[in-house]
């Protein structure tokens, strides 16, 4: 008897088996392998609201994360640049190899890491994600590839929104101008001119020379606004609007898009699905479209 109750005891007292630890670099990979893990495995951000993945370095916080994750996923494509040895070094997972090379952008001979906001394309890597999940818990396999079926409708329902959505901008309108080209696969899918300051990287600031010519091309185009980033000094958009002031065009500022980051707990933009929903919402508005009913299926 007194055996049985120490052997009950022991099994009280004994902590549960833990979940294995997935550290995603970014949010956008984050957000979706949660949903798909559900409780099997416990998914971490790296880079968090607000920080720009291009610019990011190790802070010393980052090590014990590093240490304690049991599998790490990047995105890859140039994107999380500074961190680029360290995650090569740790034999970090990289989902950039799963999309088609044919659908991918390309700057000069780089290609273009930002394809998170297109749905559609997104959606391609979670196959190889949930792989990634189920080898860490091989006895959720099943949850998790219902999961990962789950998010791909998903990404489809966002798709078809804010293509139906975007739609509704006046053609003469559908010029989209922002402080640095992370929104090209947004516009390839949508059906928008892409109109950058600076290119895909923020290593640089932008010139004045940048500068002078998107502030030509809205003056030309009479684009209505132009859009400061989250992850962005907003200081390069408020001098395109000087410079398209002194050719005689009045340019706004339509809003703040989430590009590199998801926004902040409660933001609304704090999942992948409401940070497109968001980025939508606030272009379609300053553009002159009208924002459609968002279907129920679409934000978590």
């Amino acid at each position: 008897m007194r055996k049985t109750l120490t052997a009950l005891a022991l099994l009280v007292a004994s902590p549960a088996a833990a979940q294995p630890v997935l550290l995603a670099t970014i949010g956008m990979i984050g957000d979706p392998a949660q949903r798909m893990a559900g409780d099997c495995v416990q998914v971490e951000v790296l880079i968090g609201p607000g920080l720009d993945p291009h610019l990011y370095q190790a802070r010393p916080s980052d090590v014990a994360l590093l240490r304690s994750a049991d599998r790490i996923v990047s995105l890859g494509l140039g994107l999380e640049g500074r961190l680029g040895a360290i995650l090569e070094r740790v034999g970090a997972a990289v989902l950039g190899p799963s999309v088609e090379p044919e659908r991918l952008l390309l700057h000069g001979d780089a290609p273009d890491p930002h394809i998170w906001m297109d749905p559609g394309l997104w959606a391609t890597t979670f196959p190889a994600l949930a792989e990634v999940l189920a080898e860490l818990a091989p006895a959720c396999a099943e949850q998790i590839a219902a999961g990962r079926d789950s998010e791909i409708a998903r990404a489809e329902a966002l798709d078809l929104w804010a293509r139906d959505t975007l739609a509704t901008i006046p053609e003469a309108q559908r010029v989209l101008l922002t402080a640095h080209d992370a929104f090209h696969y947004f516009s390839r899918a949508y059906g928008l001119e892409n109109a950058a300051i600076q290119g895909i990287s923020t290593e640089s600031e932008a010139s004045i020379a940048d500068i002078d010519a998107t502030a030509q091309l809205a003056a030309d185009r009479q684009v209505p606004a132009a859009f400061i980033e989250t992850t962005l000094n907003p200081r390069a958009v408020r001098a395109l609007v000087e410079a398209a002031a002194s050719k005689g065009h009045t340019l706004s500022i339509g809003g703040s898009l989430y590009s590199d980051a998801l926004g902040e707990a409660g933001s609304g933009a704090d999942t992948w699905p409401g940070m497109i929903v968001a980025n939508v919402t606030t272009i379609t508005e300053a553009l002159g479209g009208t924002v459609l009913p968002l279907p129920a299926s679409v934000l978590p």
